[in-house]
């Protein structure tokens, strides 16, 4: 019942740059990303993250230390070394071009002492950054094979493992559940005002939470991901290390059925435009529409009511109000045709399916405002619903119309819908069409 809303609507991610990414991963047989493709990935998907060069040489690692500016953080850049502090893999505060040299020798010397088996592919390059406030926490992933992808957070570190303090969360998040999640955990209450150190930007880390949810629906090869530490302060959010390993999906028609909960599928949403020039969007049901759903039924006409419910309704009870507006969106779809009228949406109408216990055929059900017939708006959510239940692998769909409503049979007529006689009604006719 917690349905977020997209997060398109604060910054669209670079969802195709990032599948670019995991995807050449894998053609090559990797199944862990380099630091640098890991941030890269956070970085498509808006999640601040610590400027990042790959040097392959003493020469190149001090050139590039230079460019950044002193004092740098100096890492082993190693597909097979997941913990780097562990083998001695990272070099902490150099501050002169010598030292950078002389470090990146030492630490190539002693990881492969400790891990003679590695491929060391030169070192990364990272500004050392200063934020004396800062808490370290950790956001992680993990795919349960029944749950799918799972969000942890916690207290982050080196000594993550010692802590144990850690919450979990199943995706698609939004601002509550994100709150929800942080205030689970003991290291939340280091996160507000504590000695002389001023709170923490919550909204800034509820925001990485939900990029990070965002990432795990639009990215099903994700198998499990540790963004530690995430710096967070009174300025903000900076993931100073993350680490993502990946694996190969089937391909499959579902976009979100890797999924134990299916996010808001904001992918469906399309923008038309009415013959008499007024501007349309057509979108997937949220639940806050519940207002909106409840005003727009009021407004039809009685006899349109009755073509709709088949029953003399005034307005919805509350309890079909929630069933008709927080919906499963794998078993069914509702989408709104809604255009905007003193600077709020006004629902013009609504079309929608419900998967049958087959899960390869569904009844449907549309209606439009009085106001707006005889537009073409029923045709044109009629023909994006049928897409979307086509994409879902749905082959049949079917309804019931009563014999009187003859506008509704013109449209269904119009559409491919077969019209039969209804096998215990006379009054009503039952339509068909296979997709």
């Amino acid at each position: 019942m917690q349905t977020p809303s997209p997060l398109s609507q604060q910054k669209e991610p670079d969802v195709e740059g990032a599948r670019l990414i995991v995807e050449s991963a894998l053609a090559q047989g990797r199944h862990t990303l380099t630091e640098v493709e890991a941030k890269s990935l956070l970085s498509a998907f808006h999640i601040p993250v610590a400027q990042t060069l790959i040097a392959r040489s003493p020469t190149e690692a001090m050139l590039m230390a230079q460019q950044l500016g002193f004092p740098v953080v100096m890492k082993i850049n190693s597909p097979d070394i997941t913990h780097k502090s562990d083998v001695g893999g990272v070099r902490l505060g150099l501050s002169s071009g010598q030292a950078v040299r002389a470090a990146y020798l030492e630490m190539q010397a002693e990881v492969h002492k400790r891990r003679p088996d590695a491929v060391l592919d030169g070192v990364v390059i990272e500004p050392m950054v200063s934020r004396p406030n800062a808490r370290e926490v950790l956001v992680g992933v993990v795919s349960d094979p029944v749950l799918g992808p799972v969000i942890a957070f916690g207290a982050g570190g080196v000594d993550v493992e010692a802590f144990e303090d850690r919450a979990v969360a199943l995706p698609p998040l939004n601002r509550y559940l994100a709150r929800d999640q942080i205030q689970r955990t003991r290291i939340a209450r280091l996160l507000g005002p504590f000695r002389n150190r001023p709170a923490a930007n919550m909204e800034a880390l509820e925001t990485v939470l939900l990029r990070v949810s965002e990432m795990v629906c639009e990215l099903p090869w994700i198998a499990e991901m540790d963004i530690n530490p995430l710096l967070v302060d009174e300025h903000g959010a900076m993931a100073a290390d993350a680490r993502i390993t990946i694996a190969p999906r089937p391909p499959s028609a579902d976009r979100y059925g890797h999924m134990a909960i299916h996010p808001y599928p904001s992918h469906l949403v399309t923008h038309w435009q009415l013959p008499n020039g007024a501007n349309v969007v057509i979108r997937p049901i949220r639940p806050e529409d519940a207002e909106m759903t409840q005003n727009f039924v009021r407004g039809l006409s009685e006899e349109t009511k009755y073509f709709r419910f088949m029953d003399a309704v005034r307005e919805l009870p509350p309890q079909m109000l929630v069933r008709l507006t927080q919906i499963d969106y794998d078993r069914e779809m509702a989408l709104l045709a809604v255009t905007e009228q003193d600077g709020r949406e006004v629902e013009l109408g609504v079309a929608r399916y419900a998967t049958n216990p087959d899960r390869t055929s569904c009844e449907f059900a549309v209606v439009v405002d009085d106001r707006w017939q005889h537009q073409g708006l029923g045709h044109k959510l009629m023909d994006v619903l049928m897409d979307v239940a086509r994409a879902k692998g749905i082959r049949t769909m079917e309804g019931e119309v009563l014999k009187s409503n003859r506008n509704m049979l013109k449209l269904c007529t119009s559409l491919g819908f077969r019209i039969e006689p209804h096998p215990e009604d006379d009054a009503i006719k039952r339509v068909v069409r296979e997709l």
